[in-house]
């Protein structure tokens, strides 16, 4: 069976500040969406957050980009910011960057990732979904996933994964895209993804088989908006388990709480905090960034589950750490490499005070 996932997320309004969900924006939606499978339009769907984020699952058989999917998670999330405005949250439908929609979601504000396969005879599939962080925040996570051997023990030992994965790389600020294979090009490819604010893992395919494996949001709302509208928190799907990486092997990365772009005004580099769902409330300097996994199983398109993976308490020590990483970091202030260099604030206030004092700039002898 052939089936779509789809995995659309925006922000429409914090409650307290930047902080979590409404639960009546997560009831409304999940009305918006029940109304839509009803209809047959949806083979399935779950309602889930990530701090200020409302995030749309949803399997049907329409592929990408469908028109009417698109209009439908707009039209939640139109929906929403009306229930965030009556409540007062903060910063109501700020991912909605048209009044319109205009055929498709890309583009508009909200993060889209989907994928459309044949459903294996046991398709397990994670979910990630990061809030006060931006697109590059997969970029290490997905390298060790389908590049590392030290993460990932597949890639020698399991012969449907030994011919190695193809990386799909978007440069986000010139709209461009290149595939490097690994492990052949794993050099070339680091050099540009290793540079997460610029160039961003779109999606991984099997070089065996050719089938997705992987597939992130990569939109960015200050390059689309021209101005700062808050972070990306971004969204990225990873199929396990056969001819990909297993389970383990997939949530691994996340054991290290690694540095990215996002935090307070997103404008600082913070450590990335594996939780549960529940958890995923970041308070602390409005953050650190926050990062969950939910997992399924598919049945002909049907959601088994979800099951809430960095509920584990394995990832306690991650979790330590990366309050530790949060003291440390935060003890810098307003200086880097707490605060993002000078190239990545060009959307905040910075180009203003520049100008502003361009004048009073003199020459050195």
């Amino acid at each position: 069976m052939k089936v779509t996932l789809s995995v659309i997320k925006a922000d429409i309004g914090g409650y307290v500040g930047h902080s979590a969900s409404h639960p009546d924006v997560l009831a409304c939606a999940d009305e918006c969406l029940a109304k839509a499978k009803k209809e047959g339009l949806l083979i399935d769907y779950h309602v889930t957050k990530c701090g200020d984020d409302l995030e749309l699952i949803m399997t049907h058989q329409k592929g990408v980009e469908d028109e009417k999917i698109h209009k439908l998670a707009w039209d939640t999330f139109i929906a929403g910011t009306e229930v965030a405005k009556k409540l007062k949250l903060y910063g109501a439908g700020q991912d909605l960057l048209s009044d319109a929609f205009s055929g498709n979601i890309k583009g508009m504000g909200p993060g889209v990732a989907e994928m459309e396969f044949e459903e294996r005879k046991s398709e397990a599939i994670i979910i990630f979904m990061a809030d006060k962080t931006s697109a590059g925040a997969w970029n290490l996570p997905l390298y060790r996933i389908f590049a590392d051997p030290f993460n990932t023990i597949g890639l020698v030992i399991a012969p449907n994964m030994h011919a190695g994965f193809a990386f799909e790389v978007h440069d986000v600020k010139e709209h461009k895209k290149i595939i490097l294979n690994a492990p052949e090009e794993i050099y070339d490819l680091l050099i540009f993804i290793g540079a997460p604010s610029r160039y961003a893992v779109k999606a991984v395919y099997s070089r065996a088989t050719g089938d997705i494996a992987a597939v992130s949001s990569t939109q960015r709302l200050s390059h689309i908006a021209g101005r700062y509208v808050g972070k990306d928190d971004p969204v990225c799907i990873v199929r396990c388990q056969s001819q990909f990486p297993a389970v383990g092997e997939v949530l691994e990365p996340f054991s290290l709480p690694h540095l990215v772009e996002g935090w307070m005004r997103g404008s600082h580099h913070g450590p990335l905090m594996p939780v549960a769902v529940q958890d995923a409330t970041p308070s602390r300097f409005d953050g650190p960034p926050r990062v969950v996994a939910v997992g399924f199983q598919l049945a002909e398109g049907r959601l088994v589950g979800p099951c809430d993976m960095f509920a584990d308490k394995s990832f306690d020590a991650a979790r330590e750490k990366a309050n530790e990483i949060a003291e440390y970091m935060r003890r810098h202030g307003p200086f880097e490499p707490h605060r993002l260099p000078l190239e990545e604030m060009e959307y905040t206030t910075m180009p203003q005070v520049a100008e502003k004092l361009a004048a009073r700039f003199i020459n050195l002898d």
